[in-house]
Formats: structure tokens, sequence, C-alpha cells
């Protein structure tokens, strides 16, 4: 009996196997993983680490055997823990407890939607069988990777910030895993904003202009004002204000969730989500919005005008008080309600659709997650993009004291005042009477056009550094 199920068992590692080996040379690697599975890179070479014993850099069907054997042992082990009854099978209640017990706090809703990925028959059971297929390829058997992998998103940095901060569960919190994501997705934002910074210009100085201009010919005028490096004005203080804005939107974020839930451990739904990402958000953006100021001056300066930062905040100061570094304030505020509410509901529509027409078991592919990700991003900016115009402009706005001769009585003084500043009403009444309607989406095009690089090189920086800094990407 013990030989008919060895011999039943190998048969079915070797039909894996041939379904795995997409090229049929006898060998597994990493790309033929990452076709078959539609896993990251990351997942592909832990797979590959873990079962290639003679470290070819690849899979033969005996080194598969041979794990996928070892493998089956450790799923056994652990699926006999969870089983807190011993009667073969695994239902909802063993489940939570068992995240529990890995200091993960779910509630019944998530628990019960995890389970069901698992029970293929709908029984409301688990039985070995079906854990045992479902965890068969992971390069693990860690239970928080499994719960991990939906709750978490791709981190993705399409140059704006105001997306909802990811949820992090307690082990990570308490084991300082949070911090290295934080530092990995800085390194992403810093690369894809660096390597954007040019349409990041061209969009900002689009936005300011009251004339019809092409993108071709906007990026000719920055290059014979100010040569090649004029392409990223600007970027330096984009990339400074990544650090303390998500540190202070991961602070706020996790202080509005505790009093969301009060004693309640459970996680947060996507309502709740919204209004502490939507909080999280206000606040960080006030506590660096005089940066956002400079970042729009500094990309639309003249050559020679500013010499450093510094030198930019300084003029700015002078000659228009500490009130110009908020200009546009209110309308940035503003947005952050449209394009967090729809980033979040556009997310999860996709993501229940995926699961709705591939079943629950199944793992989505990582391009489906950054396509997801791309796509709910791209239509929370279509939707608060007039807001963000607006912002742009009113801190484009110089403000500044003319000095004025008057002559009274023959006495000669010089009679100071101020030009009558723009509120965010009237930019938006000005631009549907000059420009129309469309008005309020100029720039918009080369806003899009980034998204596809940006989102592309902050997968693969985040990857990168994520497994420098020794955490998986989710």
């Amino acid at each position: 009996m013990a030989k008919a199920n060895e011999a039943e068992d190998k048969q079915r590692y070797e039909q894996i196997f041939k379904k795995l080996d997409r090229n049929h040379n006898g060998k597994i690697d990493i790309n033929d993983l990452r076709d078959a599975l539609g896993v990251s890179e990351n997942y592909a070479q832990t797979f590959i680490k873990s079962s290639d014993a003679n470290s070819s850099g690849d899979v033969s069907l005996s080194e598969f055997i041979s794990y996928l054997e070892e493998h089956e042992k450790n799923l056994k082990l652990q699926f006999s823990q969870l089983d807190r009854n011993q009667d073969g099978k695994v239902d909802l209640s063993e489940m939570i407890h068992a995240f529990n017990q890995l200091g993960i706090n779910i509630d019944e809703a998530e628990a019960l939607k995890l389970f069901n990925r698992m029970d293929q028959d709908a029984s409301l059971s688990i039985s070995y069988d079906e854990w045992r297929d479902y965890l068969l390829l992971a390069p693990s058997t860690d239970l928080s990777e499994i719960l991990k992998y939906w709750r978490h998103s791709v981190y993705i940095d399409i140059g704006e910030d105001l997306n909802v901060p990811v949820d992090f569960t307690k082990n990570e919190l308490q084991t300082g895993k949070w911090w290295r994501h934080l530092v990995a997705g800085g390194c992403a934002g810093a690369a894809s904003r660096t390597c954007t910074a040019p349409l990041d210009r061209i969009k900002v100085i689009l936005q300011v202009q009251h004339g019809k201009q092409s993108i071709a010919n906007c990026f000719r005028e920055m290059l014979k004002e100010g040569g090649w490096k004029s392409l990223w004005r600007g970027n330096g203080i984009n990339v400074i204000k990544i650090a303390p804005e998500s540190a202070m939107k991961f602070m706020v974020y996790e202080q509005v969730k505790k009093v969301i839930r009060g004693n309640n451990e459970r996680p947060l739904g996507i309502y709740e989500r919204f209004v502490a990402g939507a909080v999280a958000g206000c606040i960080a953006q006030s506590s660096i919005y005089p940066m956002e100021v400079l970042k729009t001056r500094l990309a639309l300066r003249k050559t020679g005008q500013y010499s450093s930062i510094y030198d930019a905040a300084r003029k700015i100061y002078a000659s228009e008080g500490i009130k110009s570094f908020y200009r546009g304030y209110i309308p940035n505020l503003l947005g952050i309600i449209p394009y967090a509410g729809i980033d979040l509901a556009v997310y999860e529509t996709l993501k229940k659709s995926y699961l709705s027409q591939y079943g629950d078991q199944s793992r989505p592919p990582v391009l489906l997650l950054l396509a997801c990700g791309s796509i709910s991003s791209s239509l929370g900016q279509l939707c608060s993009y007039p807001l963000a115009l607006v912002r742009t402009r009113l801190q484009a706005q110089t403000v500044t004291q003319s000095r004025v001769n008057v002559n009274v009585a023959g006495v000669p003084f010089v009679q100071q005042h101020r030009v009558k500043e723009n509120t965010m009403t009237s930019v938006f009444k000005k631009i549907l009477r000059d420009e129309g309607f469309f008005g309020l989406y100029r720039g918009v095009v080369p806003n899009f056009i980034k998204v596809l690089p940006a989102v592309s090189i902050s997968y693969i920086v985040y990857e990168f550094s994520s497994q420098k800094l020794g955490v998986n990407m989710s």
C-alpha cells in the first residue's frame, strides 16, 4: 500500500514538473516558474534556491521530486498542528486560532475569504489534500506569507503622494519589518521619480500655461533654455520629501486605525481604510506642503533664478512672505478625497472581478497586481486632476509687493501695494471661461505617459531593495 502511494505521488510530481517545464528541456528555471505560475522573480528565486540541491541554477526532475517529498512532510506536520481536534480537517475557527498564535489578528470575514481559497469542494472544512495542493509549490510553509499576499498591494510610486498607506501585520510591526518596507518603497519612489522627472516637469509647465503647446515644443524649449540638466529641475526636492511624508503618513495611519478599531484588533474594512488613509494623507501633506510649493517653483524656474533649494526658499520668503508656502493648500487637500476613494474602490473592484472569474484559490500574478494598482491610481488621478491643476497654478502664482513712485504736493515717496491674489474659485472660473472644460486637464497627457515607466521602475527597484533588506515583496 505504501509503495502504491509512493508511485502515485511520484506520478503526480512528474505531471506537475511537465506543466512547469515550459521549454521542455527537462529542467525548471526561474523563467519557467514565472511563465507557468505568474509569480514574481523574488518568489521564483526563493523556490529555485529551496529545491536546487546541486546549486546549478535550475531544478531537474529528481531534485523536484526530492524537494516535494520533503516539503509535503513539513506540510503534513503543519496541518496536524492546525487540526486541533485531530479530525483530519481544519475548520474556520482552527484557522483563526492559528493566525492569532502567529501574532496575526484576523477577523472572521477575512479568514473566510482566505479559507475559501483552499476549500475547493465548499465543504466548510479544509482536508489535507486541499491544504497540500494549495501550498505544494510555495517556497515556504509560513502562514503569514499566505495572508499577506492579498493584504498588501505592490508598492507603486507614480510621482503622486495621495495613495492610501499599506496595512502592516502585527508581526511586521513588532519585528521592525515595517520600516524596511518603507525604506524599500522610498528607494523605489526616488528611482521612479528621478527617471520620469522630465515628463513631470513638462506636466507642470503645461499646467501653468494658458495657451496651447505640444509636449515636443515644451521639451525643445526646456533644452534651449537650460540644457539637458534643466529636465530635472524640481526633482531634488521631490525626492527629499518622500522620507518625511512616508514616515508621517505611516504614523498617522496607524494611530487613526487604533481610534477606528478601539480595542478590537480586526483589519479595517474598505471604507475605514479610506477614512484612515484620507486623514493620514491630509496630515502628512500639511506637514510637508511648503516642499510641494518649492518643487513647483523650482520646476518652473529660469536659469540662474535660484542657486539651490535653500536659496529658493529664502528668496520666496523674503519677497512673498510665509503665506506663499501654502498657496494651493485647499485644492491639494480636497484632491486627496477623490483620489484615495477611487484608488481603493477601483483596486478592490478589479480584485473581486479576478477572484469571481478564476476562483479564490487562484493566486493572482504579480503583473496583474501591478496592472490593478496602475489602473486604480491612474483613475484616481484623472478624477482629481482639475484640483491638482488649480493647486499648481496657485503654487506658481508670484505675489510680490510692487514699488510705485508717487508725487503728492510736490513731495515724492514710494508707495507699496500687493497685487491681488487669485483664489481656488477664481482660478476655476478663469480656466472654464478662457480655456473651456478641457483646460482643467492641461498637462494630463505627459502625466499618464509617465505611469507605465514609473510603475515598472518602482516594481523593479522595490523588489531589489526588499531583497537586500531581508523582506519579501508582497
